[in-house]
């Protein structure tokens, strides 16, 4: 069984996991699962069997602005749309 890392080492990697986003965001497991297989959530993954590696910046900003749209009531679409075409918008 593995050790959880403290808040404070969270804090400072530049890496998470769903879990450790899960614990400094306050979202569900399963919602972060779902954004992430929608493409909402950026991720890193070396190969298909290894875990998958948040950027703990980018990814805590991006769940807090999807959850400012979803307040907003806008769709999943709606936010997928939105964060397209900001992407877009950053290149």
């Amino acid at each position: 069984m593995s050790r959880q890392r403290t808040i404070e080492k969270i804090m400072m990697s530049e890496y998470v996991s769903i879990g450790e986003l899960v614990r400094i965001t306050g979202c569900r497991y399963s919602t972060l699962k779902f954004y992430t297989e929608e493409g909402m959530l950026p991720f890193e993954q070396e190969e298909e069997n290894l875990t998958r590696r948040f950027p703990r910046v980018e990814a805590v900003e991006r769940i807090a602005e999807i959850k400012n749209l979803r307040e907003k009531g806008k769709s999943i679409p709606d936010i997928k749309a939105i964060l397209k075409s900001s992407k877009k918008n950053l290149l």
